[in-house]
């Protein structure tokens, strides 16, 4: 009985305290909402309050003060500067190689063994100076017999003209002894031409390179021995494209840049260009010479040719940066009245971080150098203080963030004007 008592007021209890806190679960939720109407008041105030409007004003027109300064003397600050002026011809560029003025391979005529080498390697040598002896024992010996054997068939054929004039001998024989001195003078000569070919002399004043014999070899005939260099002039073989074969001719002017020598620019001109084209390549083979006085330039070097294909006179040059690619035009800023005008322009050249001009831009415009990526056509600029500073003001001017300042300024005036009004 007392169970069923304390089970009845235990289920009243909860009764009345689950009402209770429903009755105040209630009454809390309409409560959140209540800052809503205050905070929505100001609307309507500020529609009949007039210190409010003059605010909204104000600050209007404080936020349309810096509006109106980057229209006329603000703007996007940006890199200016003036095109350049340059004697810069008309040229195609190419790659090519230095080879000897004149280059060959010293060989032995004759088999034989060498008995002297009178250079020494790396050294130059003066045109005629023998440089390898082979042994001619043997070719001496050779021509002292046909030497002999002329002097004898001249006895003979002198004789036999005299006893032919007594009659004593046929013209048959006289005829006989004729022919027998032309033999023997025919094996002279032979001789003498086997034992011209065991000296070996330089063909041109040079540079020998490194011997593959030394004294005592043997050496076949038309084994290589040592090459001989002149380089003085040099060559340059190069290649340009077909494009440009009717725009070259024998005597056009080029540099000359090498890998290994930087900094020091070579001139030369062309003498010859190959009458056949190279069918690897579709390309013009030319070939140029250039004064090597101090022997820097060596065969075999690596260069980079300029060639010079007429000269134009003055060309208006810009930075290579200030040219911008959009769409398949390519498009320069100048600025014009305060102004950045959005021109179109054929560009010629390149060279050395800078671009020709063909046509858009004359040597008086005002053009933009750098920070055109934040320009549109018709933007406001003004020229650039400095690095990143100024880079960092064109970046706020672009996001809007200027006026900022000047339209947070009504902010606080417009909370006191809302408390004075409510």
């Amino acid at each position: 009985m007392k169970k069923t008592v304390y089970g009845i007021v235990v289920a009243v209890l909860g009764a009345v305290l689950g009402a209770g806190a429903m009755f105040l679960f209630g009454l809390g939720k309409p409560a959140t909402p209540a800052p809503a109407p205050q905070a929505a008041a100001p609307a309507p105030a500020a529609k009949s309050g007039e210190g409010e409007k003059k605010a909204a004003d104000g600050g209007a027109g404080k936020g349309a003060a810096p509006a109106g300064g980057a229209g006329g003397g603000s703007g996007t600050p940006v890199e200016l500067g003036k095109p350049e002026k340059l004697n810069w011809p008309k040229s195609v560029t190419a790659v090519g190689s230095l080879r000897s003025d004149e280059s060959v391979i010293v060989r032995a005529e004759q088999s034989g063994r060498i008995t002297a080498l009178n250079f020494k390697e790396g050294q130059p040598v003066k045109a005629g100076l023998v440089l390898v002896q082979l042994d001619d024992s043997l070719a001496r010996a050779e021509l002292e017999q046909a030497k002999a054997n002329q002097k004898l068939a001249k006895a003979k054929f002198d004789r036999a003209v005299e006893l032919q004039q007594k009659n004593f001998i046929s013209g048959q024989a006289r005829d006989e002894a004729e022919n027998a001195l032309r033999v023997a003078d025919a094996t002279v000569s032979l001789a003498e031409a086997k034992l011209t070919k065991l000296v070996i002399k330089s063909p041109f004043s040079g540079t020998v390179g490194l011997r593959s014999a030394s004294v005592g070899d043997y050496v076949k005939d038309g084994q290589d021995i040592v090459n001989l260099e002149k380089t003085d002039p040099i060559k340059v073989d190069f290649k340009v494209p077909e494009l440009f074969q009717s725009k070259i001719s024998v005597g056009q002017a080029l540099s000359v840049s090498l890998d290994a020598l930087p900094g020091k620019p070579y001139s030369g001109r062309v003498y010859a260009v190959n009458p056949q084209l190279d069918t690897a390549g579709r390309a013009v083979v030319l070939r140029a010479q250039m004064d090597n006085h101090g022997g820097a330039l060596k065969p075999g070097m690596f260069a980079r040719v300029r060639l010079t294909l007429a000269d134009t006179g003055d060309t208006v040059v810009v930075p290579e940066q200030s040219v911008a690619m959009q769409g398949e035009e390519q498009i320069m800023f100048k600025v014009v009245d305060g102004r950045a005008m959005r021109t179109k322009v054929e560009v010629g050249q390149r060279r050395d971080g800078k671009v020709e001009i063909v046509e858009g831009i004359s040597g008086s415009d005002t053009i933009v150098v750098a920070g055109w990526q934040r320009l549109r056509d018709g933007a406001a600029v003004r020229p650039a203080s400095g690095g990143s500073p100024a880079a960092g003001g064109a970046d706020m001017a672009k996001a809007g963030q200027a006026p900022k300042p000047g339209a947070a300024t009504p902010a606080p005036s417009a909370a006191p004007a809302t408390e004075k009004k409510s």
